[in-house]
C-alpha cells in the first residue's frame, strides 16, 4: 500500500484511464499569503512531506503553479 491518499477524484480518473499527478508538499505555509495557505489546502496538503494523487486538470496545475515554491511533483 502507498504511503500517499488517492483522492476520490483520483480514483475515478485512474478507472477510467485517465492521468493522475502525485503532489508532495516540500515547503512550510508559514508567513506565507492566505491565498497560497488556501491553495494548499484545496490541493488537500497540510503538513510536510504528505503527498496526495489528484486528477491531472488544468485547474490542478494551475493551482500547483500557484504554489510551486512549496510542492513538488512526484514521478511514481
Amino acid at each position: 500500500m502507498p504511503d500517499y491518499r488517492i483522492t476520490e477524484g483520483a480514483k475515478k480518473a485512474q478507472e477510467a484511464g485517465r492521468p493522475t499527478i502525485t503532489v508532495e508538499q516540500t515547503g512550510s505555509p508559514i508567513r506565507r499569503p492566505k491565498e497560497q495557505r488556501d491553495t494548499l489546502k484545496g490541493l488537500g496538503l497540510n503538513k510536510m512531506h504528505r503527498r496526495r494523487t489528484l486528477e491531472d486538470t488544468p485547474a490542478v496545475r494551475g493551482m500547483i503553479a500557484k504554489v510551486h515554491h512549496m510542492v513538488r511533483v512526484v514521478e511514481d
